[in-house]
């Protein structure tokens, strides 16, 4: 699969005392990029759920490398790196006039909802595998 973009506006909320945007935003903004991934592949965390699957980050390695204010517009890129059985290891860039302002790399793994790995489903890790 190719890289997966979603436009993300900054609002007031999403901004600290400063005006520059709290370090935490960042991190919402990038889990909406993996959800909208998913939910354009046609997975849905609802559907995961009744299945007993559920997602957690385990690890995430990020560089802020200038601010967002509020009104910027800004562009959240995820691009599948791997994708095994249980883990999916994902770059995230997020872009303000296609210049990078914060990348991060995600890994994710798939847990049963009552605890432990799990397995992803076959037909999920076909969609998610990065393209050669």
């Amino acid at each position: 699969m190719s890289s997966h973009r979603i436009a993300v506006r900054i609002y007031y909320e999403d901004t600290d005392f400063s005006g520059n945007v709290y370090h935490a935003a960042y991190l919402k903004f990038l889990e909406r990029g993996r959800t909208e991934l998913l939910r354009d592949l046609g997975v849905h965390h609802a559907e995961l759920a009744e299945q007993g699957i559920a997602f957690a980050v385990r690890s995430m390695d990020i560089e802020f490398l200038a601010a967002a204010r509020i009104d910027d517009l800004l562009t959240v890129v995820t691009t599948v790196v791997e994708a095994g059985g249980v883990r999916l290891v994902l770059d995230q860039t997020i872009l303000r006039d296609d210049k990078t302002i914060t990348s991060a790399r995600v890994t994710v793994v798939a847990i049963k909802m009552s605890g432990g790995p799990a397995r992803l489903p076959a037909d999920l890790r076909a969609r998610l595998a990065p393209e050669a």
